[in-house]
């Protein structure tokens, strides 16, 4: 009967370890949990302290003002030359026309006044999207709004990482509260480059049409919109199919978001991209030694940088009918000269042995 007994009280104590061993694991899976989730606090907060300090100050931007070109007028008013590290014309929100601002919200951000620097639901349409564009080998889309933008282009660099990403959200919500968004919006629009050696929409009408921004048509201002994404890939002359279909995709994007009517939308889809050949710093070309000259005194009187980055207007006392009425009789009068002579026929022979340069000059004095 004894040993009977004793198997229960055997089963009893069995469990009662096993309970116990059951109990420290829990504990200690509890702890280490714990510990996890402190280290990974601590970690985050490492972090963001780390991100928070290398942050640029939003703030400065409020009077911010990028590097413009010094621009040389004749005494009648005629653009004879431009001096500057980057082609750009600062123009304010106000005289940027209505329809060029909607040409870039349709392409770029049409919740630009809506959100608050983020915006959630763009971004998730973006990665949407990028399943089906990863899947058929397309662009991946980033989702950055007009003011993640101009955090990145002013802020930070261009690297791709998820540290620059980061900080461009937290820098958008800051410009937010700093800036209005018509600010926020002549910032973008004088900051972006849009190829053609142009910085800003100002510039990149001027070398693109020839054209100030008030003379833009739909077509066009569609046109300049669809560059941001990248201006190489829809250069109008090496690629002109894939810069005319990256506008009419804009134009469409601005029937959608109510900024133009449908006749319009049809009347600027016929139209073809007709853009300059070469950007040019002038369309007047006849006093170059002239605007050298000018150069080089506006240098001795204000340094080269402030030259080329002040935006400075320089008006001259060149009269550019004058000019051309003297460029075009000096060539007159060499050319004559050229042919009172006649073909003077070659100098000679010689061989391109070791002293060749001083035998020729010798036989042509």
């Amino acid at each position: 009967m004894p040993p009977a007994r004793a198997k229960p009280a055997a089963r009893a104590r069995h469990s009662e370890y096993q309970v116990k061993i059951a109990e420290r694991w829990f504990v200690m899976a509890g702890v280490g949990l714990l510990a996890a989730i402190a280290l990974v606090g601590m970690i985050v907060a490492i972090y963001a302290a780390w991100l928070f300090h290398a942050l640029p100050d939003a703030s400065d931007l409020a009077d911010y003002r990028p590097a413009t070109a010094t621009r040389v007028y004749a005494g009648d008013g005629t653009l004879i030359g431009e001096f500057s590290d980057e082609r750009r014309i600062y123009v304010s929100y106000e005289q940027i026309p209505e329809g060029v601002v909607q040409a870039f919200l349709a392409a770029e951000d049409r919740n630009f006044f809506s959100h608050g620097g983020v915006d959630v639901s763009g971004l998730g349409r973006a990665m949407f999207k990028n399943v089906f564009n990863a899947a058929t080998g397309r662009r991946l889309e980033g989702g950055s709004t007009i003011t993640q933008q101009v955090a990145k282009n002013v802020l930070l660099t261009n690297e791709t990482s998820v540290n620059r990403k980061v900080k461009e959200a937290i820098l958008a919500n800051r410009l937010e509260a700093t800036l209005t968004k018509p600010q926020i919006l002549e910032l973008y629009l004088n900051e972006i480059y849009l190829g053609y050696r142009s910085f800003g929409v100002a510039a990149a009408a001027y070398n693109y049409f020839g054209k100030s921004l008030e003379q833009l048509t739909p077509d066009e201002a569609a046109f300049l919109a669809a560059l941001p994404k990248g201006p190489n890939n829809y250069h109008p002359k090496r690629h002109p199919e894939a810069a005319k279909g990256r506008r009419d995709w804009v134009l469409g994007e601005m029937e959608q978001s109510g900024f133009i009517t449908e006749e319009e939308l049809a009347t600027a889809l016929a139209r073809p991209l007709t853009t300059q050949d070469a950007p040019r710093r002038a369309q007047y070309a006849d006093a170059d030694f002239f605007v050298e000259e000018a150069r080089r005194r506006a240098i001795a009187q204000f340094g080269r940088e402030e030259i080329n980055r002040g935006g400075y207007y320089m008006r001259t006392t060149l009269d550019p009918e004058l000019q051309s009425a003297a460029r075009n009789a000096l060539m007159r009068g060499l050319e004559n000269y050229d042919r009172r002579h006649g073909w003077r026929g070659p100098w000679g022979t010689t061989d391109f042995a070791a002293g060749w340069q001083e035998a020729a000059l010798k036989q042509t004095r």
